[in-house]
């Protein structure tokens, strides 16, 4: 994510190095203070959209459970109203919703592992912000000393060979959610030995859960 990287490089900004190589000292920490606030910004409106997105997975993911349970229900009434056509269609329901519990808890990992991840930024970046204004005042005073205390003529020479202070990467602000990419699966026209070995394999297990189902409610 452009996000995390540009909140790495301020991480990482060595401040004395910064003020070194900088023309004016007072405004480049100003600058880079002003940088940091925005990116925190942009971090705690990032770390909110993920656990938002974190809590809608969960939801979903308990109406599927919900769903599971309800099928399953829905296979015994039928097996106990001795049809077992009805009770096959239900179990059917019921194998498809179990299926997208199961990707849901997936991606449901995949997103609280993102949120920590933007949540350790947040931490390392406010510490950041705090230590630069702390310093700021400290930092440009010792860099006026350093300089006056420096030769006039070698300190003139630096002045103008001095370089632009490099500017950090200016991107465009594209948060880019991580989204779970559901698996596509093609229809195939007509059927092949595999799909015929999978379909007897499906019915088979069907039919052992009605037999498990009716031997449940005692209708077998």
């Amino acid at each position: 994510m452009a996000l995390m990287e540009r909140v790495s490089t301020l991480v990482r900004a060595n401040l004395n190095d910064l003020i070194d190589k900088a023309e004016d000292p007072e405004k480049m920490l100003k600058q880079v203070i002003l940088d940091m606030e925005n990116q925190l910004m942009q971090v705690k409106t990032q770390v909110a959209i993920s656990i938002a997105d974190l809590h809608l997975l969960e939801k979903r993911r308990q109406e599927n459970e919900d769903k599971v349970a309800e099928w399953m229900r829905k296979a015994e009434l039928a097996v106990d109203k001795k049809q077992d056509d009805l009770a096959r269609a239900a179990l059917e329901r019921h194998k498809s919703y179990q299926a997208m519990t199961e990707s849901f808890a997936q991606q449901i990992e995949d997103q609280k592992t993102q949120v920590e991840s933007l949540k350790s930024a947040l931490r390392k970046l406010e510490q950041k912000l705090a230590e630069a204004e702390a310093k700021v005042e400290l930092l440009v005073a010792q860099h006026r000393r350093t300089r006056a205390a420096g030769k006039a003529a070698d300190a003139q020479a630096a002045m103008g060979d001095r370089a632009k202070i490099a500017t950090f990467d200016r991107m465009k602000h594209k948060v880019e959610r991580s989204e779970a990419v559901g698996q596509a699966k093609a229809a195939l026209a007509g059927e092949d030995i595999d799909d015929r070995f999978a379909k007897l394999e499906k019915e088979e297990e069907i039919e052992r859960m009605l037999a498990e189902i009716k031997q449940r409610r005692g209708t077998a």
